[in-house]
């Protein structure tokens, strides 16, 4: 079974180089590979693709040894683990806001003891060699991962017990939608103290945590507070700027 780079990275106590993948480009899957990112961020909560284009980029990523954590748009128990038997190195679940929730999330992504994800043995994971890796279950529990997101308030409350979750292995907070619902309340939490809440939570528990970083220095300042899932460029962003700067030219 492939390893997971994503993994590798939190267990050395490193900064997991990672960049967002929204459409279906097979040649971004390559160039994240070759410029060194360890993961693509694969966005379908806010994205449409079909199954096969999914598959088909999962595939991609194993030809270039690159992870993929999809961000998925279910909760459906036997939809998420597909992810994972297509390829998908992780999952990352948005409005993750209860330890409830978190460990529902684990139960449909784990092999038992830790949760109850179903057993197949014939996808991508193990190469389509169904019967011949026996140790399938433990390995998959290994190189596999869980991220949910921190975007509410409430979950930002119950940020320490979502941490504590056996078998979540990432807390990822989600600026836009915290900051989008505390601008709706009467309160003293702010982004910053949330983040500061869940790199502590993440500390005391011993999981890894990130959120995206649209700078250099911001990249820096979530380091500096124990950060290791840090999302930094993408294909949206950088499409954008250089259509604005190809354009810009024939100004001149």
């Amino acid at each position: 079974m492939r390893k997971s780079k994503t993994l590798a990275r939190i267990r050395r106590n490193e900064t997991v180089r990672m960049c967002c993948l929204g459409h279906y480009l097979p040649f971004f899957v390559k160039h994240a590979a070759h410029f060194g990112f360890d993961c693509i961020w694969l966005d379908l909560e806010h994205r449409n693709m079909s199954d096969r284009d999914v598959q088909a980029l999962l595939a991609y990523a194993h030809l270039f040894d690159i992870d993929v954590m999809v961000r998925a748009a279910t909760l459906e128990k036997t939809k998420l683990y597909r992810y994972l038997e297509d390829g998908a190195t992780g999952l990352m679940i948005p409005l993750v806001s209860t330890p409830e929730k978190a460990r529902m999330l684990v139960d449909a992504v784990k092999f038992p003891p830790v949760g109850e994800r179903g057993q197949d043995g014939a996808g991508l994971d193990t190469d389509f060699l169904v019967g011949h890796t026996p140790d399938y279950p433990e390995l998959a529990n290994q190189e596999t991962f869980l991220v949910v997101q921190i975007e509410t308030p409430e979950a930002v409350q119950n940020v320490d017990a979502i941490a504590a979750v056996a078998g979540v292995d990432g807390l990822f907070v989600g600026p836009g939608d915290l900051g989008l619902r505390l601008k709706r309340m009467t309160t003293e939490m702010t982004v910053e103290t949330a983040f500061q809440q869940t790199a502590d939570a993440c500390r005391r528990h011993g999981k890894a945590w990130g959120t995206p970083v649209a700078t250099q220095a911001d990249l820096v300042k979530r380091r500096s507070q124990g950060a290791q899932l840090l999302n930094h460029g993408g294909d949206f962003i950088s499409i954008m700027r250089a259509l604005e700067e190809a354009a810009s030219h024939y100004a001149t």
